[in-house]
């Protein structure tokens, strides 16, 4: 949720651009702090990297300078992450018919790279980081960062830069809020200098939005579960690949980054042209559409993760492994391929229609939080998935026989999914039914600002 307080400050006060520039160099010192963290000259004597003594315990330093770099880590990603998307965005002319159907593309290719980069930092840092060290695998993001920061600052003169001539547009808009409130009980708000139309429009326009954003959380939800109980579950299937390879249970996770990036360019160059003369949209489909059909997808998906679990609950009764929950389970993992591939799809669909929506449907002042509104989302929605987990077990525990056994062979994940696909139709039918009464902004700016 921190997002949305640097979204406010970046809107507010700093301006996208300083503000992608503070959070960089956050970035470059929390990161270099953890890299200095994970020196040998902190470890006690006679430890080492490969050393798994007990008594090799981080000295008083040391963790204190891990974990104040972690909170670093965490003020930067919430001023950077809102800020650099919207910034980019920014540099397409809405008003331009050219320019605006590239930046509905910009938004599919951000997302292909954000998962290029996430593939890439899944297989070599955690191999640096398992089979050199934790201070070069902190260091290199380090100096990656520097090298992104320095090429950011190259263009400086070339980009465009969104200004406005109010000096708060969040007061702005608490004052138009204010003005209808009074109107629709008062008639003497007609003389009210604050109650122009154009500024009530936009708070309208803001208050539609979070019905959209209510009927996203189950999204968010089962978006958390790839990187939790799939993982888990993974580690019971026969990973082995070939007489020697013997795959990581998180490395399936690579599988919905590599089914983003072969879909992205077939939604970008084959999906939307083909599907212009029919919608005659320029991006094809609406933004609601395509958010839509993803949670289709992920409510395929859950239901395929559910039937696949109960297979996998067959096979370990089938064959005796029932309370022998690190024994590999003679099933593939290839089995869990589909569901991550769904993710995946879901993901090209939903993800990259709410970052577009959120970042469109918002003042133009007011772009960065629109973002921070999308990544909120999700803070929320791993949130009510930990409330969820921790709801269920508690009740299912006094039956003894929870549905998040330590044991997952005699946990019952399949009855977890088939409520996830279940709270997702209900979601999906609700979202259908905001969708069709939602009205877009239109395409004229009423923020008393320029681009230059």
């Amino acid at each position: 949720m921190l997002p949305l307080l640097m979204a406010c400050v970046a809107d507010a006060w700093l301006g996208r651009y300083r503000t992608i520039v503070l959070a960089s160099l956050l970035f470059v010192v929390s990161m270099g702090m953890l890299t200095v963290s994970a020196l040998p000259v902190f470890h006690q004597d006679g430890c080492s990297y490969s050393s798994s003594s007990l008594a090799c315990s981080p000295s008083p330093v040391q963790v204190a300078i891990f974990y104040v770099s972690l909170y670093l880590v965490a003020l930067a990603e919430a001023g950077h992450k809102p800020c650099a998307q919207a910034f980019g965005a920014d540099q397409f002319d809405q008003h331009d018919p050219k320019e605006s159907v590239s930046r509905s593309s910009f938004f599919n290719w951000w997302y292909f790279g954000m998962c290029s980069g996430t593939a890439a930092t899944t297989m070599v840092s955690s191999y640096i980081q398992d089979n050199v060290g934790w201070g070069l695998g902190f260091g290199i993001p380090c100096l990656v960062m520097v090298f992104a920061l320095l090429a950011f600052l190259l263009g400086t003169r070339n980009y465009r830069y969104y200004t406005s001539t109010e000096s708060s547009p969040f007061a702005r808009l608490a004052r138009a809020f204010v003005a209808m409130i009074r109107g629709s009980k008062s008639s003497q708000c007609d003389s009210l200098a604050t109650d122009d139309a154009a500024h009530r429009e936009e708070v309208k326009g803001v208050l539609r939005l979070f019905p959209i954003w209510a009927t996203c959380i189950i999204y968010a939800v089962i978006f958390s579960q790839s990187s939790t109980f799939f993982t888990k579950q993974a580690a019971t299937l026969d990973r082995r690949i070939g007489s020697t390879l013997r795959v990581p249970p998180a490395a399936l996770q690579t599988f919905i980054s590599l089914t983003i990036m072969a879909f992205i360019p077939v939604y970008d160059r084959a999906f939307v042209p083909l599907a212009r003369p029919f919608t005659r949209l320029s991006s094809g489909i609406t933004m609601l559409q395509r958010i839509g059909t993803g949670l289709v997808l992920a409510m395929v998906a859950m239901a395929v993760a559910a039937l696949v679990e109960m297979r996998r609950l067959g096979v370990a009764r089938d064959a005796g492994l029932v309370d022998q929950p690190k024994a590999a389970l003679p099933m593939t993992l290839w089995w869990m391929l589909p569901q991550y591939v769904l993710f995946g799809l879901s993901d090209v669909f939903a993800m990259i229609g709410l970052q577009e929506f959120f970042y469109d449907q918002v003042p133009d002042a007011l772009r960065s939080l629109g973002l921070a509104f999308f990544l909120s989302i999700f803070g929320v929605g791993h949130f009510l998935s930990s409330f969820l987990i921790s709801a269920i077990d508690g009740a299912t525990k006094k039956s003894g026989a929870s549905w998040f056994s330590n044991n997952l062979n005699r946990a019952h994940l399949d009855y977890f999914y088939w409520l996830l696909a279940g709270l997702c139709a209900v979601e999906l039918a609700a979202f259908v039914i905001v969708s069709r009464v939602y009205v877009y902004k239109k395409r004229v700016s009423h923020d008393n600002g320029a681009v230059m």
